[in-house]
């Protein structure tokens, strides 16, 4: 193969991945500013893993069913629409409510829920109901999380990877788990596979 034949192709899918990028941030430009997380203090830390004592938080959650991909594709177009003025407020108009991080895949029954969690500035008595009936506003009490960090694709084998790590983690720092696995991801679907922040995450409670 010729170089120059290399560098077409090298040109072309950088202004491939450029335009797209930059389409993105139009369509988005929340996600230029800084992005809110949950609030927590970490009560044990040991890289990859930490237990965190969270802050209560809502949530819009959304139920689908299918594979692990397209749930996550599918829930996040649900809930996303909410957030974007698919909504009705008090005075029967819609509100824009800022994008956070992460979004959040469980597993459920035969099927999944995805949550945006809200912006803290939001009670669950503040925000604006969902004009989709598929998506429901919950709130979260404080409690205590097992959570792994980790980068790159969230495939099935490395998502059971680390739950194994974790759970064995957990077990030896004499943490119950209480609640499902939770698939965590914090970076938008331009970010490189090696920059992509992960985490699994279980509720739990000292044993």
């Amino acid at each position: 193969i010729e170089w120059r034949y290399l560098m077409k192709f090298f040109l072309e899918t950088k202004k491939f991945f450029f335009v797209n990028l930059c389409t993105f941030l139009l369509l988005f430009p929340s996600l230029l500013m800084a992005i809110e997380e949950p609030n927590y203090v970490p009560i044990l830390s040991d890289k990859p893993f930490e237990v965190r004592k969270y802050e209560g938080f809502t949530v819009a959650e959304t139920e689908l069913t299918g594979s692990f991909d397209s749930a996550s594709r599918k829930g996040f177009r649900r809930v996303a629409n909410y957030i974007f003025g698919g909504n009705e407020n008090e005075e029967g108009n819609s509100e824009k409510i800022q994008m956070t991080a992460p979004v959040t895949v469980t597993p459920k029954n035969d099927g999944w829920s995805l949550h945006f969690v809200m912006p803290s500035s939001y009670s669950i008595n503040d925000l604006p109901l969902p004009i989709d009936n598929k998506v429901v506003l919950k709130s979260y009490k404080e409690h205590l999380a097992g959570v792994v960090v980790f980068n790159g694709w969230t495939t099935e084998s490395r998502i059971n990877d680390f739950s194994n790590k974790l759970v064995s983690w957990l077990n030896k720092k004499n943490y119950e788990i209480i609640g499902p696995q939770q698939v965590a991801r914090y970076n938008d679907p331009f970010t490189l596979p090696w920059l992509r922040r992960n985490e699994i995450i279980f509720m739990v409670k000292k044993k």
